[in-house]
């Protein structure tokens, strides 16, 4: 049977259904979502002389959650429009319309008998072969579906979403024994490509695989706070990226998931473990007494730490008082920061003899130990394990690339000292000459070499061959990904532009234009790209050496033309941060292939500038078009849309919102997996190879001259007069009006785009030269914000 998700329906609109809702929302899919009708009236509503019959009283629990959605942040809406799709309802009135949908996922309290309930209610009123599924963070899927009939069962499974859907990549997935292999693997397949997830399939175990490893590595940590004496805010200094974790290391972390949740969570392995393990399971007794207080985190206003007086405190769980935060300090955390090599930072601090190693070898080395007792009992391979905690706890690395990272042989060496007993499987694996777990693509698993899973759609550019670079330089490679299509990478910090990235795009597409079909520009790391090398061009101006940066600017000018004018398509694949420049490389290509999350925006006056690479012109011809018709265009509508998203440097919180803002248009697409980006860019280059491309032609461009100069500045002013803008922010907004406007011509004249271009570059290079732009340029540098003066 071939399955298709027209429909969904969330059961459930909690914080977690609701934000399910809101990611299939996000996916296009319409979504009903229905929870109880309430009980009793509220004040207002009992004022306006409702009763508990009428309707907007009865879906007022769940209308209450939709609307809490467009409020919350992060935002589990893409866009506000979004809403749109999610219709709701109440589990009385409106249950029978769970026959409309085609895949139906139940949110409801983690209690069996009460989910046995409603999945007993829900097999009544299905359609035959809609899939059924439990977000259950922990409870027997097997135990769920006892009773159903043969189709439910076959149909049901756990998707185990982790919080905020939207942003955690994991999805679990646990099939029965009564699950046809098929409805997994369509929902495996429906979510990776639709929903954007990372899926990993988990055995019917308490708390599945990620949460299973995280709660045991969380409690580790607990209880090493406990008995060694050490603070929050010193575990927090060296369990977050020092080791490859998010910066909310590990007790921000339990802030943010909510100790209420933790402590549940660590209960479903406590209920159904045994011995040792079930003591480990049992958190201690400060933190039952925090819970007890309603100090259960950001929900709570305070936790492990609290804000007062605009800092940050820490909770001492001995006198249950709040502490200024405290950092760990040691030799081996400053030698680590000057390390690039991952393996080498890790074992410079790991294996320390001083305070920093002795605390992250107690953390880390019950963990490998407890995720290499486990690895067969909770997941179908140590792969599965490595992602789910990649995907699902934000980790860098999972707990066994954690261990290769260290040396297989080194730790089990350091293990065997400390009197541990390793688990049979690893000590084999060594012994019989494999002395790491991943090696040249493949992993260990069940006593041989087996390849890593690589989705079709996935183009991992940092596993692609040496043969396959055609020339690289400094900044960026150029690589050959196959069907006569090459990819631009930058390798630059942070894939920021520089003079060597400037090269190497004129450069790929003198090649491409020659040998292949087209370019694709992606890259791979945290973010596409954050803008042009900021240090360089502060360094340049505090020298005078203006005649160095107007040759830089106009190279960049010329590159983002070419990008342009190139006579093969060039495809962008954004994701992440792609700001600055890196907003201007993919503005002109011939389509855009921006992963769902991607952040975009020309943030230049945040700097104290204005776009240099063609920027200004890119967006301006992308809102002429967007507001253009058969007949005419808007050229004052365009100017003014352009020019409040670059003054105010304005950045979209998705693609979605991109869209919003005119940076994406009718030729792009939005791709929700951010693996897939690179493959889906390279086959729309194939796309519009193969159909005959024909590069654009130079056109002139309209402008609203002196008057639409003047219309512009007209609200710059009221801004200034309201004391909303600085002096030196003034100053900014006249130059991006004047050169919006096209300078000193008629409305409506017909400029060359090399005429707005240079305008582009005398006002970048103006603003480069004031000491204000350029303490702004340094203070960004410094402290990662933006400067008001």
């Amino acid at each position: 049977m071939a399955w298709h998700i027209q429909k969904a329906a969330v059961v459930g609109a909690g914080v977690m259904g609701a934000s399910i809702a809101a990611h299939l929302a996000n996916a296009g899919i319409p979504v009903l979502l229905l929870d109880r009708a309430p009980e009793e009236l509220t004040k207002k509503e009992q004022a306006k002389g409702l009763s508990l019959t009428d309707a907007v009283v009865r879906n007022r629990i769940v209308q209450e959650a939709v609307t809490k959605l467009k409020k919350q942040k992060p935002a589990p809406l893409a866009s506000k429009g979004k809403v749109a799709l999610i219709e709701t309802g109440n589990l009385e009135d409106d249950f029978h319309r769970l026959s409309e949908a085609d895949w139906i996922i139940e949110v409801i309290v983690e209690n069996l008998e009460i989910k046995r309930s409603l999945f007993e209610r829900i097999d009544n009123v299905r359609k035959q072969g809609s899939i059924v599924s439990s977000n259950t963070s922990g409870i027997s899927v097997e135990a769920m579906s006892e009773g159903r009939s043969e189709d439910f069962k076959a149909h049901f499974l756990g998707t185990h979403f982790f919080n905020p859907p939207r942003y955690l990549k994991l999805l679990e997935v646990i099939p029965t024994e009564a699950t046809e292999s098929e409805v997994t693997s369509f929902v495996k397949a429906f979510a990776e490509e639709a929903l954007g997830k990372g899926v990993v399939e988990a055995k019917d175990t308490p708390n599945f695989i990620a949460n299973r490893i995280g709660t045991y590595g969380l409690l580790v940590t607990v209880h090493e706070l406990v008995e060694k004496g050490y603070s929050v805010g010193e575990i927090d200094s060296v369990t977050g990226p020092l080791i490859g974790r998010p910066k909310s290391a590990t007790f921000r972390t339990l802030d943010v998931v909510g100790l209420d949740t933790f402590l549940h969570v660590a209960k479903n392995v406590y209920d159904k473990t045994e011995g040792a393990e079930k003591e480990h399971f049992d958190p201690p007794e400060f933190m039952k007494k925090m819970a007890e207080k309603g100090w259960i985190g950001a929900k709570s206003g305070q936790g492990f730490y609290v804000k007062k007086d605009g800092a940050i405190y820490e909770l001492n769980p001995q006198t249950f008082e709040y502490e200024p935060r405290k950092k760990l300090k040691a030799v081996s955390i400053e030698k680590a920061k000057s390390l690039k090599s991952k393996s080498e930072k890790l074992k410079t601090v790991v294996f320390a003899e001083d305070a920093a190693g002795e605390l992250l070898w107690s953390l880390i080395k019950p963990a490998l130990l407890y995720s290499a007792d486990k690895a067969d009992e909770i997941a179908h391979d140590l792969l599965a394990i490595d992602e789910a905690m990649r995907w699902g706890f934000g980790w860098e690395m999972g707990p066994f690339e954690l261990w290769d990272a260290l040396g297989v042989e080194t730790t089990i060496a350091k293990m065997k000292d400390d009197g541990e007993e390793i688990p049979s499987w690893v000590t084999d694996m060594v012994a019989g000459g494999q002395t790491s777990f991943y090696e040249g693509g493949t992993f260990y698993d069940k006593g041989q070499k087996t390849p890593v899973r690589a989705h079709e759609k996935e183009i991992p550019l940092s596993h692609l061959k040496k043969e396959k670079t055609i020339f690289k330089n400094t900044g960026a490679r150029l690589i050959d990904i196959g069907d006569d299509v090459a990819l631009l990478q930058f390798t630059s910090p942070n894939n920021s532009i520089g003079l060597d990235v400037i090269q190497m795009i004129n450069k790929s597409i003198d090649e491409i234009e020659k040998n292949f079909k087209g370019l694709v520009i992606g890259n791979e790391g945290k973010n596409f790209c954050v803008g042009a090398n900021l240090m360089m061009m502060l360094m340049e101006a505090q020298d005078d050496n203006f005649f160095e940066l107007d040759m830089v600017v106009r190279q960049f000018q010329k590159a983002t033309k070419r990008i342009r004018y190139a006579a093969r398509p060039v495809v962008s694949a954004p994701f992440g941060m792609s700001l600055g420049g890196g907003a201007e490389i993919c503005l002109p290509a011939a389509s855009v292939q921006a992963t769902h999350e991607t952040y975009m925006g020309l943030v230049e006056t945040g700097v104290g500038l204005i776009p240099g690479g063609g920027g200004n012109k890119e967006l301006y011809k992308r809102n002429l078009e967007r507001f253009g018709s058969e007949n005419a265009v808007d050229v004052q509508k365009a100017a003014r849309a352009t020019f409040e998203s670059i003054a105010m440097a304005s950045v979209s919180t998705s693609a979605e919102e991109a869209r919003d803002h005119g940076f994406l248009s009718e030729r792009d697409a939005i791709i929700m997996n951010d693996q897939f980006a690179n493959h889906e860019a390279k086959q729309t280059v194939l796309r519009l190879a193969d159909s005959g491309y024909i590069a654009p032609v130079e056109t002139k461009i309209p402008v609203t001259g002196e008057a639409g100069y003047a219309t512009l500045m007209l609200g710059a002013h009221s801004l200034k007069w309201g004391h909303y803008v600085s002096d030196h922010d003034f100053k900014i907004a006249e130059k991006l009006a004047f050169v919006l406007s096209g300078g000193r011509v008629a409305e409506g004249t017909l400029v060359d785009e090399d005429h707005l271009l240079d305008l582009e570059r005398e006002a970048f290079l103006s603003l480069i030269a004031e000491p204000k732009s350029q303490a702004r340029m340094q203070h960004m540098l410094t402290k990662g914000k933006p400067l008001r003066n």
